[in-house]
């Protein structure tokens, strides 16, 4: 009964479609101008990528730091490594250069070594006074040289701060708004005001200013991520047209199929304008994927249609032929393809929801558009000339697919132990896997503000924020001696760290503040004795300036204090065992009944939400292999079939996992996706075979060897098509900058590669092997859908 109405669904489908062409034509039309009028919600994101559910463990508690000390990642910092800043002209221009930068909105605070100030003790009042040490300008190298003698020996508090007083490496801190550091504002910011102005500097000092910080690392990641879209759709567009022209050998199919996947593009972003997403790291690599997706459409139904008119002349019924049989195999193809990108609706994390839902719309979208624009106009068209069908006669495929059935005749032996060498190899390679939880691994490596940032590591020891809170659970209770003691402990095995830089936190002010007490003594940069720390905070209470000095390290209610340190760009492991020494060290001295202690910051936050993304991985590719295997046991009504076909998809995966376990690439957010999305393409090829096969069963008496190679050459070059299609088409992204989509356009490439392999060699073998346990009457005679209709056995 099912199988009679998919049938006359078909029919009805091939006849609405082709009797109502112009109304249809015209309804792509206003649809893709609706669609076009979504463009303008498109925006591209300028939060941070979480990768983590919001209300998971750890961004509740980075959230909650946020709620106390406001937002984190809002320091730009400016760097000059050159001896010749120390000079009356150029120090001068510098001071100035920073200085400027207060008029705009959108700083809040900057500090440079104009704004430093010394803590000077004033016995006669019984307090502390600032005094700047540049009171307006520089004007004599005396000057200069006695305030390098200051900054680089007398003052500890400020080194690594604004100094490195090894190297004399300079820089200046430009805290943002922290309102506007996640909007288009910090945007305009740093392409409008800073980087011209920093130009502008350099081209007249001949001096090498290097620029970091998150929203200037942030910002322009995003502005690299944008660009690319554009080249990825232009670069998607020529080489699947190219390889298309390559085996159709006509203008006019290729040009068909550059306008299908183009309207497809501007539907896909019409999606994400209808949704109000935002463009991510991911989403942006969605227009070229449907690009890559939708030419194998365009390929199967228009390889189809020129069979048919080969072999009986009729134009109509080609196409009406194209739309019934074809039709359905498509559809099917096509839901695989979108259950393997919509696993990823199923984890918590936003990102990878927002991506799941608009690539999964997007492929049934391109298969809708393929299967209604093709047909229709083909109907305008004349008939197609013997050149067109050259390609149908072609040696070179008829000697590959030749080939196959060659291998699978002959060579079975071969081909199982071929396969259990890659498995074994494969497994060997999974256990070297390593997981990476690098913010800027993948960012453009050869790009000047990745340059940059190693700069600061070098010299400041990094630019990624790591923050550790301290609750004391009481008022006033950072000021406690017995807290001040506890936290420089804890900042002791910071110091040691070599991954993190010197920490900031009211511990330095303290010590800054018994330093000043006794007259500017380097000796006395230290915690206070209890009889001193009453004396010395006597001074500072009696200093006006004192709640200033505090407010970036200790809260409003003297309750919470934080100790902010910078990370260099580490892996996963190394801040793992990173995390572990300070947890260690933090259950020593903080006893739990009197403080909650909890480290956060972006760089932690993006660490934890690579380990869960891994995590995810194995859920969203099982539930990629458990939908497609109910598809499978719904077409196919045969447990047995399901794990024959699972088998030759598997293995690809496993050999790209291991491959990766050799060639050092490691799981990170951009590689996870490369498991689901390859298994939702790959397994495509399978339907398309065992759809064929079961169709020769039938045709053929259910002469298994026969129908077994009747499939093969019969499927086999769409399948060598389509798959050449996909892999230069994912090769793409590997012009990328970001090494991230590198991995991820190579690895798909590999997978699809060896899945094309796998489904004409291994598939069509298991089969042969396993004839009498799977190929017979009862399992295979009654599917639940008819992928290929009988009227094949015609042809």
């Amino acid at each position: 009964m099912f199988k009679l109405f998919t049938a006359n669904f078909w029919d009805v489908t091939a006849r609405l479609i082709l009797r109502n062409k112009i109304i249809i034509l015209l309804g792509i039309i206003i649809t893709t101008y609706l669609f076009s009028t979504q463009w303008d919600n498109m925006r591209f994101t300028y939060t941070e990528a979480n990768l983590l559910p919001d209300d998971h463990e750890v961004n509740i508690t980075y959230n909650n730091f946020l709620k106390i000390f406001g937002e984190e990642g809002n320091l730009i910092v400016l760097g000059v490594k050159d001896s010749t800043l120390f000079t009356v002209e150029k120090l001068n221009a510098w001071n100035k250069l920073s200085e400027g930068f207060k008029k705009y909105n959108e700083v809040e605070t900057v500090v440079s070594i104009k704004d430093l100030q010394k803590l000077i003790k004033d016995t006669k009042n019984e307090k502390f006074n600032l005094e700047p040490f540049i009171k307006d300008s520089i004007s004599s190298i005396a000057q200069v040289e006695t305030l390098q003698e200051e900054l680089f020996k007398k003052y500890p508090f400020y080194d690594n701060f604004l100094f490195n007083n090894k190297t004399k490496t300079i820089r200046t801190a430009i805290y943002l708004d922290k309102a506007i550091v996640n909007t288009a504002a910090r945007k305009d910011f740093v392409v409008d005001i800073l980087i011209p102005s920093i130009d502008a500097f350099q081209e007249s000092n001949n001096l090498d200013v290097r620029i970091s910080g998150m929203p200037y690392i942030r910002t322009l990641n995003s502005q690299n991520i944008i660009d690319e879209i554009n080249l990825f759709v232009l670069a998607a567009l020529l080489v699947t047209s190219l390889i298309f022209f390559f085996f159709f050998r006509s203008f006019r199919a290729t040009f068909i199929s550059l306008v299908v996947v183009c309207i497809g593009v501007m539907w896909t972003l019409g999606i994400l304008g209808l949704l109000n997403y935002e463009i991510t790291v991911l989403t942006a690599l969605i227009p070229p994927l449907i690009i890559v997706i939708g030419i194998p459409n365009c390929i199967f139904l228009i390889n189809k249609y020129q069979h048919e008119v080969k072999l009986h002349g009729n134009k109509v019924k080609s196409l009406q032929r194209v739309i019934t049989k074809i039709g359905n195999a498509t559809l099917m193809t096509n839901v695989t393809t979108a259950s393997g990108f919509a696993t990823f609706i199923l984890t918590e994390s936003t990102l990878l929801k927002e991506f799941g839902i608009v690539a999964s719309l997007s492929i049934l979208a391109i298969f809708i558009l393929c299967l209604l624009i093709i047909p229709i106009i083909y109907t305008f068209l004349p008939f197609p000339k013997d050149r067109h069908l050259e390609h149908l006669n072609k040696r070179w495929i008829g000697g590959f697919v030749n080939w196959m059935e060659h291998m699978v005749r002959q060579k079975r032996i071969a081909i199982y132990t071929t396969s259990l060498i890659l498995l074994i190899a494969s497994i060997i390679g999974i256990y070297q896997i390593k997981i990476s939880g690098s913010l800027i691994e993948d960012m453009p490596q050869e790009s000047g503000f990745v340059n940059d940032i190693r700069f600061f590591e070098e010299e400041f020891n990094g630019i990624m924020p790591l923050e550790i809170m301290i609750d004391t659970k009481r008022k006033k209770g950072v000021m406690k001696l017995s807290t001040l003691k506890r936290m420089d402990q804890l900042e002791d095995l910071i110091i040691e760290t070599p991954e993190l830089s010197k920490p900031i936190s009211v511990v330095g002010l303290v010590k800054y503040s018994k330093q000043a007490y006794y007259n500017g003594n380097t000796k006395f940069y230290q915690l206070p004795t209890s009889q001193e720390n009453s004396f010395i905070l006597s001074y500072a209470k009696n200093s006006s300036s004192n709640v200033d000095l505090l407010k970036n390290f200790v809260d409003s209610t003297g309750q919470y204090a934080r100790i902010t340190t910078f990370m260099k760009d580490v892996g996963t492991d190394k801040m793992e065992r990173i995390e572990e020494n300070l947890e260690t060290k933090i259950n020593k001295v903080f006893p739990e009944e009197r403080y909650d202690v909890t480290m956060t910051g972006k760089a932690l936050v993006f660490q934890k939400g690579t380990k869960y993304l891994v995590k995810n991985l194995a859920i969203s590719l099982s539930l990629a292999i458990f939908l497609i295997s109910l598809f499978m046991a719904y077409m196919f009504r045969s447990g047995r079939m399901i794990i024959v076909s699972l088998i030759p998809n598997l293995l690809p995966l496993l050999v790209t996992a291991g491959l990766m376990g050799y060639l050092g690439v490691p799981i990170k957010p951009s590689t996870i996706l490369v498991f689901s999305i390859a298994f939702g393409i790959s397994v495509d090829d399978t339907i398309h075979f065992l759809a064929k096969y079961r169709q020769e069963l039938q045709a053929n008496h259910w002469k298994i060897k026969v129908s077994v190679y009747g499939a093969l050459r019969e499927t086999g070059v769409s399948m060598f098509y389509t798959s050449i299609v996909l892999f230069f088409g994912f090769s793409v992204f590997t012009i990328s900058s970001f090494g991230g989509t590198v991995a991820l356009g190579a690895l798909v490439s590999a997978t699809l590669l060896f899945a094309m392999l796998s489904n004409l060699l291994l598939l069509p073998s298991l089969l042969l092997s396993l004839e009498r346990s799977i190929a017979n009457k009862e399992v295979l005679r009654e599917p639940a859908i008819n992928i290929i209709p009988e009227e094949d056995e015609d042809e």
